[in-house]
């Protein structure tokens, strides 16, 4: 049911906030109050009620006035002006005073509409708890605006006041004639209320505000505290020792296995020198180069250079960076990461000067950040939690230790044609069909392959990382985003090409591909116009879709039939690990299985089971590994929860051996790759500003107890999951 309720409102200029106005350093303008209402301006709702004619007071002191939401698609309460507009055109922000009557975290829409039919929107998360003022900025807003993923937690105090600063808003308006709010509850499936009274504006900047001073001397988030948090140098050298002790008890209740973390607790299969794969009993596995199995639980990124952040332009936001002549001076450097990709597009502070916290930290624990000393102690780690293998994006220097199997990545670049299917996150797709792709491909893996062609800890190569194989998740025609991308380009593109051969070879001219397509084509010289947009898929015309399936077929197995060729040439003792996919499609996957050794597939999912179709990749009948995973919270420090996140720390080694236990029931896994190691700065890292609580070790070094606790234990079940144990000999009888 919609429900409507207009109240007489009026203008009062007077301080913002009322009771808590002192705080404010600039003279703001109330538009409304709900407790004091009087006539200019109007409020109506939909799908929401006022029930109550009065205010009602608070614990702390305050009146606000309730607002219910309904069940419903977006109950909404809409305020308007009497007549005309709101001119805020020297105004910076819209301020709400508004308090969580739930006992849980509400999420909240905010949409501001211009007369000229510009919007600008924002999704904020209401804690539960008392009243605080949700400041929205008049203009689009990213953390990115300020370097980083994810901004700030809100909401924080300043000046004596709770403020909820929103950090991400998208649109725009004509700030000159402001014509409506609207604040929404997106499908509650219960009533849920809010307290609320002022309503207002300020040309207060207070973004600076939010960020001032945000990470200590230790590199961690100076608002928040929790368990471990690190206070002293002396805290951190007590630490250091304590671990010691643990290490060494841990190291010793390992499993029985060979000198490749292989189980030797099995029934052993054939040894052949190299890493290898095996199907046995219905189940795939990986074989160690001594012939036992080997289910992969490896860490990515265990690396110490990874873990700086930019600095310059962005120096408040540091409440104790060293001074010139100090000794953890040292750990400064410059650096530019700006591209034009999309893990950096809006990003600010991407260059210049950072500052590398971690590697501080390792001074003030070991007097000394030595490489080789901090790849023993990182190896002692992972070996006692269980783990066997150092992921993606690891430290290359772990190869020359003999310790620990490790993987490669072929980063392929070159001067070859790329396509853009709209994602782009790390660069356009390249073009195989381009023969400057082919030699590219030649060149990264023979530098990749040069000192490591009879290694036998060399688990394997990855073929890239994340291509954009589909375009954006929104876009109804993503999934063949790469072929309708192709055929719009010129014909100086070798992927156009091939498209338009295939198509030729089939169809011989325009008039049957345009029966076949349903379309008008008067000539074939058409089709080779830059900016040709072929039809979309229908029922009525299957030939579409199936000829952009052809096409992506083709291209998939020419890039992967390219890397592998290259790679049995170069390395022909190791294995192909697949194209660690993040977006897909079946054309990809198929011809991954086709000419790659194992599958991969970086899932941020709580099962395995839930990033793709398993039907179909049991179909294959293909090894495959999940090369990224993760479960991250936003109470330690680091602001991003990561692509997978858990409502707080507790919660992530449950999460993790979960996860685990769903990947040991598909028989095809044959191993799972935690990312990552470290947790990334507060401030996020030099590459794109992510900042996300995600690793096993802290930026201090110190690792999370409780989670890698629980990883351990999750690992250390694994080989009692998949060993069929040995049959004991038969006796001889009397």
């Amino acid at each position: 049911m919609k429900v409507k309720r207009r109240l007489q409102t009026g203008i009062l200029l007077s301080v913002l906030l009322g009771y808590c106005s002192a705080a404010m350093a600039t003279e703001p303008q109330e538009l409304f109050n709900f407790v004091r209402p009087l006539d200019a301006v109007q409020v109506t709702t939909q799908d929401a009620e006022l029930p109550n004619r009065i205010g009602e007071p608070t614990p702390q002191g305050e009146v606000l006035r309730r607002v219910t939401f309904h069940p419903a698609a977006q109950p909404s309460l809409r305020l308007t002006p009497q007549s005309g507009s709101w001119d805020w055109s020297q105004q910076t922000l819209v301020s709400l005073r508004v308090q969580n009557a739930m006992d849980w975290a509400l999420t909240l829409d905010v949409l501001i509409e211009s007369t000229d039919g510009q919007r600008l929107s924002t999704r904020i998360a209401l804690p539960a708890g008392p009243a605080q003022t949700l400041l929205i900025p008049l203009k689009a807003a990213s953390p990115r605006d300020q370097g980083m993923r994810a901004g700030v937690p809100m909401p924080w105090t300043h000046k004596g006041q709770r403020l909820l600063l929103a950090d991400t808003l998208t649109g725009a308006l004509d700030l000159s004639k402001v014509s409506a709010l609207t604040l929404s509850i997106p499908q509650p499936q219960a009533a849920q209320d809010i307290l609320i009274s002022q309503f207002g504006v300020s040309s207060e900047q207070l973004s600076a505000a939010a960020y001032a001073g945000i990470v200590d001397s230790y590199g961690q988030f100076t608002r928040g505290n929790w368990p471990g948090k690190v206070k002293s140098e002396a805290q951190l050298q007590e630490a250091v020792v304590q671990e010691q002790k643990q290490l060494h008890d841990w190291l010793a209740e390992r499993p029985a296995q060979d000198k490749f973390s292989g189980w030797t607790g099995g029934q052993p299969f054939e040894a052949s020198g190299f890493f290898r794969t095996e199907k046995r009993d219905g189940r795939w596995f990986l074989v160690t180069p001594e012939g036992h199995p080997f289910y992969s639980l490896g860490v990515n990124a265990v690396t110490a250079q990874q873990s700086a952040t930019y600095v310059e332009g962005r120096e408040a936001m540091f409440s104790a960076l060293p001074q010139q002549g100090d000794a953890l001076a040292a750990y400064f450097g410059t650096s530019d990461s700006r591209s034009d990709n999309g893990a950096n597009q809006g990003r600010t502070f991407a260059s210049g000067r950072w500052f590398d916290f971690y590697k501080a930290n390792l001074q003030r624990s070991y007097r000394g950040a030595d490489p080789v000393a901090w790849r023993m102690l990182s190896q002692d780690r992972l070996q006692a939690w269980g783990f066997n293998t150092l992921g993606n994006w690891s430290e290359p220097a772990f190869a020359g230790d003999a310790r620990m199997p490790f993987s490669i990545p072929l980063l392929i670049g070159g001067d070859y044609a790329t396509i853009s299917t709209g994602v782009d996150w790390w660069g356009a797709m390249p073009d195989p069909f381009d023969p400057r792709f082919a030699m590219a491909t030649e060149r990264a893996v023979a530098i990749a392959s040069r000192d490591h062609r009879d290694n036998p800890w060399l688990l394997g190569y990855f073929a890239d990382n994340e291509l954009a194989w589909a375009g954006p998740a929104d876009d109804p025609n993503g999934r063949y985003a790469l072929a309708y991308a192709t055929l719009r380009l010129t014909t100086d593109v070798p992927a156009k090409r091939a498209f338009l051969k295939q198509l030729r070879d089939k169809y011989r001219n325009h008039n049957g591909l345009s029966r076949a397509w349903g379309i008008q084509l008067q000539a074939w010289e058409l089709m080779e116009d830059p900016g040709f947009q072929a039809p979309l898929p229908s029922a009525e015309f299957p030939a579409i879709e199936q000829d952009m399936q052809a096409f992506l077929s083709l291209y998939a197995e020419t890039y992967f039939k390219t890397i592998a060729d290259s790679l049995d040439w170069h390395a022909p003792n190791h294995l192909l690990l697949g194209g660690r996919f993040a977006s897909s499609i079946p054309e990809a996957v198929n011809a991954c299985a086709r000419f790659c050794d194992v599958l991969s597939f970086n899932f941020y999912t709580r099962e395995p089971q839930q990033g793709y179709d398993f039907a179909a990749l049991r179909e294959l009948d293909k090894p495959l590994m999940i090369t990224e995973f993760h479960f991250g919270s936003r109470d330690r420090g680091p602001f991003w929860g990561g692509v997978a996140e858990v409502y707080k720390e507790e919660e992530r080694g449950p999460a993790y051996a979960h996860f685990l236990t769903k990947a040991l029931e598909e028989p095809q896994i044959v191993g799972v790759h935690w990312f990552q190691y470290l947790d990334q700065p507060v401030t996020g890292r030099l590459l794109d500003g992510e900042n996300g609580h995600l690793g096993l070790v802290a930026i201090t070094d110190r690792p999370w107890a409780g989670f890698v606790k629980s990883v351990r234990n999750a690992n250390l079940a694994v080989p009692k999951a998949l060993l069929k144990p040995v049959p004991a000999p038969a006796t001889a009888g009397p």
